[in-house]
């Protein structure tokens, strides 16, 4: 898992290359067996890859432009009428599908819409809300476009590891 976890980076560039069904169930399974509070799994996902949808969603937010290139985009949402931990439970699950991605060669980068910054259509999530018919009630955490990486990420490495960042049973020992 640690391997994963140090190949896993966020992914801007994509192959013009389709991803399989398989790597892409494979995906919604890591993103749907994510823990969740009360184990509710009150996430909800939206698998887009129609080209032209993809576009639109590339223009939510100024950082989300990259995703126009990516073959699909996973779509992340919660009913905040079912529950309290929604954020943290989806944010969990985006996790899930970037360690999933990862294993199965590919990337994502989680492209954050609840709560952002002003699309040029408006706010980002009234814009994915529209866009892909998402009810009232229901809210929009992220995009994470997928897809094969145009280069080979840098893995992290142990030198990363800071140890003035980890505090043994106080803060500050």
């Amino acid at each position: 898992m640690l391997d994963a976890i140090l190949t896993r980076r966020s992914v801007r560039r994509f192959e013009e290359r389709r991803v399989e069904a398989e790597k892409l169930l494979e995906i919604l399974k890591a993103a749907f067996f994510a823990p969740t509070a009360k184990n509710l799994r009150l996430c909800e996902f939206i698998v887009v890859q129609n080209i032209q949808m993809i576009e639109h969603l590339s223009l939510a937010t100024p950082y989300s432009s990259f995703a126009k290139d990516a073959p699909l985009i996973i779509v992340i949402c919660y009913n905040e009428g079912k529950g309290r931990r929604f954020r943290e439970d989806c944010a969990i699950a985006s996790e899930n599908i970037y360690l999933e991605a990862t294993n199965q060669g590919l990337g994502t980068c989680y492209v954050q819409i609840c709560d952002g910054t002003e699309a040029d259509a408006g706010d980002p999530e009234t814009y994915v809300k529209n866009l892909l018919g998402i009810p009232a009630g229901v809210r929009v955490l992220c995009l994470m476009p997928v897809g094969y990486p145009a280069a080979v990420p840098t893995p992290h490495t142990d030198a990363e590891y800071d140890t003035e960042r980890v505090h043994m049973e106080l803060y500050g020992s």
